[in-house]
């Protein structure tokens, strides 16, 4: 293999390849079509800012954005065992045959790149086939290890994995870089290379191992997972394809049983309304006069009957000194601010933070009678049910490679879809909704969250370090299930109730003003009377 080359060599290099494809090969109508489009981006620095290490390989690298760094040096001789080992299933070829063959589609491979790769077409070539070779090495020892009745479709196969099989606990922690979004190889480019082996059925074997490994990564556990199609090799990578298989198309028609549940809640939805409509109409009885309070202690009578107060009182215990009522006004100042402090700190605690999504949290939800159910779908199925006061949330699973997995697919999403972000969405929906591990346990009670982690803590941990998008994010169905839930917790008796109160406790601090102040006086003359007539004597008398 050459060595790196040099900026200088670069440039020449580049001149080269600019030549060859514009004299050389010549410029036809339909070459556009034909040229493949950018899928393989670096991260955005405003993602990457936040836990770096969750978008950089930390064990291997895989294509040409991290070739050679120093930290990944270690995995280079491992790389180099997988493709001795590949090599032992080609069809009667050479290692250096696959070279050639890749360096053949170097314009195609270099144009999935968003980055200039200043690696010459040699280099390039020997790069694709080693870690090509390690990718398929790594699928296979997956597949084998998880798919138990497929291990006879390749004896070549099975055998040369029985010598990996001790690796592969090593390999679950490499997962994470196979799935990171600057460590992708193009699928076109895996499926040449995976073509050059020695078993039946090439194309079947591949969508196997590379549906399998997505299975296994990804956070939802219900996903568009269908038997051997063509469409499959029409996605760009595997975190491509990871992706394909998450996000929906944009419908927003239910599944058929998800359609019955929600017309049987409908049915028995007319009693809930119903209590509703009486709990709202005592409600309005019993607090009208509170209104009626409410407004008068934001008059500008009290307001002012109050600084008039307090402004007597304040003459008054200026000329008295060591008096008992003048130890007593300071305490109960610094109550009443504590009060007011703390009340105006739990309203403010309440409010959701800049980066979360305008929801109530799993908790506040459950407290006003929201019941949350997995269902089957994806994400097309998050739906709120109004009548039932029902939350459908489809089900995910959440392990050590949730944190990469989710992030690279936020990522991803941004390069290649920012019109239309649906599954950044969806964790801003999820960070939304999970404060804390109060938050986690009532979902995975309600067998929404499969939590492979330690605790729940971790859990909430994970949704509430998701804060960062690139730019603010729609989506119809998502909003329109978070417009619903919103409406149906302010609508929520108790929600109102606790309003109400709060509401008439902050207008009655003028009113308390002044009958604080007005109580003051009265210990305060009472104090001084008695400090010229014997009360004791007055009361004896009475």
């Amino acid at each position: 293999m050459k060595l790196r080359p040099t900026v200088a060599d670069s440039h020449d290099q580049w001149v080269i390849q600019i030549s060859r494809a514009l004299e050389e090969e010549g410029l036809k109508e339909d070459d556009d079509e034909n040229v493949p489009t950018i899928t393989i981006f670096t991260v955005p620095p405003t993602l990457k800012s936040i836990k770096p290490e969750t978008y950089t390989p930390q064990l291997v690298a895989l294509g040409p954005y991290h070739h050679q760094r120093p930290q990944l040096l270690e995995m280079e001789h491992f790389k180099l065992g997988s493709a001795k080992r590949m090599q032992k299933n080609f069809k009667q070829i050479k290692f250096r045959d696959l070279v050639n063959r890749i360096a053949e589609s170097d314009y195609a491979i270099r144009a999935c790149y968003h980055r200039f790769l200043e690696f010459d077409q040699e280099t390039l070539a020997w790069i694709f086939a080693i870690d090509s070779s390690f990718l398929l090495d790594c699928l296979q020892t997956y597949f084998i290890e998880t798919e138990g009745s497929l291990m006879e479709i390749s004896s070549n196969m099975s055998s040369q994995s029985s010598g990996t099989r001790k690796k592969a606990a090593h390999r679950t922690h490499v997962l994470k870089d196979v799935i990171m979004m600057e460590n992708q190889i193009p699928l076109f480019l895996l499926r040449e290379v995976h073509g050059f082996f020695e078993h039946e059925d090439q194309d079947a074997v591949l969508t196997s191992m590379l549906l399998g490994v997505c299975k296994y990564l990804s956070p939802i556990k219900y996903i568009n997972h269908q038997h051997f199609t063509e469409e499959y090799f029409t996605r760009a990578h595997l975190l491509d394809l990871l992706y394909y298989m998450i996000v929906p198309k944009l419908t927003l028609v239910a599944d058929f049983d998800q359609q019955e549940k929600l017309e049987e809640d409908e049915e028995i939805g007319w009693f809930r309304k119903a209590m509703k409509s009486i709990l709202i109409a005592v409600c309005f009885l019993i607090f009208a006069p509170l209104r009626i309070l409410k407004r008068i202690f934001q008059s500008k009578v009290v307001k002012r009957l109050a600084a008039s107060q307090l402004a007597i009182l304040s003459r008054i215990l200026s000329r008295a000194k060591n008096s008992t009522v003048t130890n007593i006004l300071p305490s109960t100042e610094n109550v009443v601010e504590k009060l007011g402090g703390t009340f105006y700190n739990h309203l403010n605690d309440e409010s959701p933070s800049v980066d979360e999504i305008a929801i109530p949290s799993v908790t506040q939800l459950h407290k006003v009678g929201v019941k949350f159910r997995p269902v089957k779908g994806g994400l097309k199925i998050i739906i709120f049910d109004k009548s039932s006061g029902t939350f459908y949330l489809p089900i995910i699973q959440l392990d050590d490679n949730s944190d990469v997995v989710i992030r690279n697919l936020v990522a991803y999403e941004a390069c290649i879809a920012p019109e239309v972000m649906v599954f950044t969405r969806y964790t801003e929906f999820m960070n939304g909704i999970i404060d804390t591990e109060e938050d986690v346990r009532i979902l995975r009670e309600a067998g929404i969250i499969l939590n492979r982690l330690k605790s729940d803590a971790e859990v909430a941990n994970l949704w509430n370090g998701m804060t960062k998008s690139v730019k603010v994010t729609k989506v119809q169905f998502l909003d329109k299930a978070i417009e619903d839930v919103n409406t149906y917790y302010s609508k929520s008796w108790k929600v109102r109730i606790n309003m109400i109160i709060k509401n008439f406790i902050l207008s009655s601090w003028p009113c308390l003003t002044f009958l604080g102040a007005t109580v003051l006086i009265f210990l305060f003359i009472v104090e001084t009377a008695c400090s010229s007539y014997d009360c004791s004597k007055l009361l004896a008398a009475l």
